[in-house]
């Protein structure tokens, strides 16, 4: 992995969905952010990001371009990724509702459900209590979301509907959301995973 510098190198996959707006979110707070649909690129990051998208076309598109195998590796070896949407669906361990022979990257020992509240006509925003990344509330978008139906010893939960649904989760550098801080104007989270990033390269 890219060694530590003044500005966090981090890539956002690229193979599909909202990549420009985490680029773009990132950016704002001083990173240095690259598209990485190659395994070189991703090799020169300290950070990934999952956008939200598709998570099967996402998962097809991952084995067409060689990513399968070196991302599932690097969140092996502790590399920070930050997943939304259909992000926390290929960090999840475990998928409800898949599509036959769908898979994941893993390393967050939770089971996702797919599209749980529904079709896009069903999208809504809400507001979250998140105490792990300070005051206020959070503005949350939800749009075909999933949501984490079970959690193992090692994840916690971060945020939960107000069912007790729980719709964000981290386990050690993962952090899984479901809903898109970055179309909310949202950045405490990827403020929160840049200092991951900080964190581990000045390790």
């Amino acid at each position: 992995m890219a060694g530590s510098s003044a500005a966090p190198r981090v890539g956002v996959l690229a193979l599909q969905g909202d990549v420009r707006e985490h680029v773009a979110l990132l950016s704002s707070l001083g990173a240095d952010v690259v598209p990485v649909r190659r395994p070189s690129e991703l090799a020169s990051v300290d950070g990934l990001v999952l956008p939200g998208g598709e998570s099967t076309v996402i998962d097809k598109l991952a084995t067409t371009f060689g990513m399968r195998d070196p991302v599932r590796a690097a969140i092996a070896d502790g590399l920070p990724v930050l997943g939304t949407c259909a992000g926390l669906i290929l960090l999840a361990e475990r998928i409800e509702d898949g599509i036959p022979g769908q898979r994941t990257f893993g390393g967050l020992d939770v089971t996702v459900r797919r599209n749980a509240f529904g079709s896009q006509l069903d999208s809504f925003e809400t507001e979250l209590d998140v105490p792990a990344i300070g005051p206020g509330p959070v503005r949350a978008a939800f749009i075909r979301a999933p949501v984490v139906s079970e959690m193992g010893p090692a994840a916690r939960s971060l945020a939960r509907l107000a069912d007790g649904t729980v719709v964000a989760v981290e386990q050690g550098n993962l952090l899984g959301l479901s809903f898109h801080p970055e179309m909310t104007g949202e950045s405490r989270f990827h403020r929160r995973f840049l200092d991951t990033v900080s964190t581990r390269t000045a390790d």
